[in-house]
């Protein structure tokens, strides 16, 4: 159907298409569905991923600056969480549209107000949108990004909490260090099992477990020596999640792709009959700009929506280590010593806390249910044109309650490593433990002194994911604890130069890189 015929910067065409772009705008603050998103860092980081992206298209440059000024002025559009299928998140942008014209509600520096109220007090006009505004807001992912965005972060931690927590399991359980070692790491050159393996190792360095002790088992449980695999195979999905993630928010998931500068010599197909229609000649209205404008799919959420379900899988099979760790400290073949041998019954027991019996399983189980992924969809909507369906909404909101459900996890690991370093220290106080291991355990002990008793204990309060949640794991690594490293190619190390030697025998050729 033609909107218009002729120039669409006649006064006449201007003018319907400016009311006609009003008339969406408006309209965008009933579109989506259901409650509000709860979280403001999610709205915001929906806009700047917008104002980034939208440098590859048409938008107009009051489109771009008014998401430029609601950020600066905090003004956060009443966003409500349903409505996208993940192939573009068009519903939720439409509320973050009207909110620009100055309808429907915001939050103005954290205090709910119509949207009109908030612009007045920033002293800024509402948005007059104008040409093809409405498509240049609404054609994005940027709902996906934002939550994805936002789950790196807080994985991230999750990931360096993990590594410090089997730190101290190791520590707890007067465990090997063997399979951190060179020999066994050299011996199969996966880069980032190979980062975890050195990363652990350094935080063990200059503990007890270097020295002799006739009571230390050869070999620990699979658990305990698999966990740098689990560990560093999530890291792997992680840095793959946030690499496609890096590019997502930087580069344009806009339908139509607007190309300016682009030349029919600049590519042999665009010189073709069928290509050039889709060929903009520069006139005085563009500045003399050329370009193409063609249809397209980049707005397809692959390959991020495979890598938060693939990052979730990784996770829930790091945590399924987590999970069984704690267990294999309830087996005194393992540690050679109970915690009754050296504290009261009752002690122990408050000492073992949440870590002990059903909280880990009742949480591994939503865990088990989260890693499923979200089977492939295609229901033909919008006159049949608009058939495939990403269901992004649903694989990253799953991906961020399997990674708080993981904080919850390993603060029970947490809790059992910490008792066990304890228990360790009464059979031997000379003992000394790796010394990020040795900090995280000494700032727990503020928090949840090991002589505190059960009934002192504030039933169903979570005292230690409330203290991982507040304090990054890496506040407490010294110098030459690895960091993750870039996930761009070519960035990470393999075995041989994290360990600074080669492996007997080794080829010649460096293993391939992530990808």
């Amino acid at each position: 159907m033609a909107i218009f015929s002729g120039d669409p910067l006649s006064p006449e065409n201007k003018a319907k298409i400016a009311a006609q772009q009003r008339l969406i705008f408006t309209r965008g603050e009933a579109q989506s569905y259901g409650t509000e998103i709860a979280d403001e860092d999610i709205v915001r980081a929906m806009m700047a991923i917008r104002v980034n992206t939208m440098s590859y298209e048409a938008a107009s440059p009051p489109l771009t600056q008014m998401l430029i000024d609601l950020l600066n002025n905090r003004i956060t559009p009443v966003v409500r969480s349903r409505g996208t299928v993940g192939e573009g998140d068009l519903a939720l942008m439409g509320n973050i549209g009207a909110a620009m014209v100055g309808v429907g509600d915001v939050y103005y520096k954290g205090v709910r107000m119509p949207a009109a109220e908030a612009l007045r007090r920033a002293n800024l006009a509402p948005l007059q949108p104008f040409g093809a505004d409405e498509a240049a807001l609404v054609s994005t992912d940027a709902y996906a990004e934002a939550q994805t965005a936002l789950l790196l972060a807080d994985a991230r931690d999750a990931l360096d909490w993990a590594d410090l927590a089997y730190a101290m399991d190791l520590d707890g359980m007067n465990s090997s260090v063997a399979p951190l070692s060179m020999p066994v790491q050299t011996n199969r050159p996966f880069p980032w099992l190979n980062f975890d393996a050195a990363r652990v190792l350094e935080m063990t360095r200059g503990g007890y477990l270097f020295q002799d002790d006739a009571n230390r088992i050869i070999q620990d449980p699979e658990s305990m020596r698999a966990s740098t695999q689990r560990q560093g195979s999530a890291w792997e999905a992680w840095a793959a999640l946030w690499r496609d993630e890096l590019i997502s928010i930087n580069s344009s998931d806009h339908n139509p792709a607007v190309r300016p500068g682009i030349s029919p010599s600049d590519s042999w197909e665009l010189s073709t009959p069928q290509m050039m229609k889709f060929y903009v000649k520069g006139g005085p209205e563009s500045h003399g700009q050329h370009g193409y404008i063609f249809s397209n799919a980049n707005w397809d959420p692959y390959p991020l929506a495979n890598d938060v379900e693939a990052f979730t899988i990784a996770l829930a099979n790091m945590d399924v280590v987590v999970m069984l760790r704690m267990e294999r400290f309830e087996n005194p073949f393992f540690t050679i010593l109970k915690p009754t041998d050296l504290l009261t019954r009752e002690q122990a027991y408050a000492a073992r806390g949440d870590a002990g019996g059903y909280l880990p399983v009742d949480i591994w189980q939503e865990i088990q249910g989260l890693e499923m992924p979200v089977p492939p969809e295609g229901q033909a909507i919008v006159a049949t044109v608009e058939d495939l369906q990403g269901q992004t909404r649903l694989k990253v909101d799953r991906a961020r309650v399997a990674v708080d459900d993981t904080f919850h996890l390993l603060a029970m690991d947490l809790q059992t490593g910490a008792l066990w370093m304890d228990l360790r220290r009464m059979q031997s106080p000379t003992r000394r433990f790796g010394q990020a291991p040795a900090a995280a355990q000494a700032a727990l002990r503020q928090v949840q002194p090991l002589e505190q008793d059960a009934a002192a204990r504030t039933a169903g309060k979570p005292v230690i994911y409330d203290f991982i949640k507040a304090r990054p794991a890496r506040s407490f690594f010294p110098a030459g604890i690895p960091a993750p490293p870039s996930p761009s190619p070519g960035s990470i190390q393999d075995a041989r130069a994290i360990f600074g030697v080669s492996p007997p025998g080794a080829p010649s050729t460096q293993p391939p890189e992530p990808r």
